[in-house]
């Protein structure tokens, strides 16, 4: 399953060249990271509330294209991996015209409140398992 995303550039994600900063891309998987759990039914605090937490534990972003200030970018996000106490999600953003900008991934370990590392619950797995 894929879930798109939209989101307008506002001038504060721009550097100095115009372009949207490198570490803006992060926000915006996490913003399609938000927004995928929530079309599978699921929010982040629903799954705080049961005493889990899911910290990124590795991350790579690969660049093509700049985004510029009020662009209208897509987010696209799915899940690649959920299993064990990993969940891998990969993203790609593109602009209106459909070019590839950016794309990544994300990878979260499944913690509870003290921080110890825990399988990710059956009916976790069952939400958020890759499709296909």
């Amino acid at each position: 399953m894929v879930v798109r995303s939209l989101y307008r550039v506002i001038y504060g994600d721009t550097d100095q060249m115009g372009f949207v900063y490198y570490a803006n891309y992060y926000r915006l998987f996490e913003m399609g990271r938000n927004e995928y759990l929530r079309e599978r039914g699921l929010t982040y605090r629903e799954i705080e509330e049961k005493g889990l937490r899911l910290p990124v534990t590795e991350s790579k972003c690969k660049y093509r294209s700049p985004a510029y200030y009020d662009d209208l970018l897509t987010v696209e996000t799915r899940i690649t991996k959920a299993r064990g106490a990993r969940i891998r999600f990969f993203y790609e953003i593109k602009n209106e015209e459909g070019k590839l900008l950016a794309s990544g991934e994300t990878e979260h370990a499944n913690v509870d409140e003290s921080g110890k590392v825990c399988r990710l619950e059956p009916e976790l797995i069952e939400i958020l398992a890759p499709e296909g």
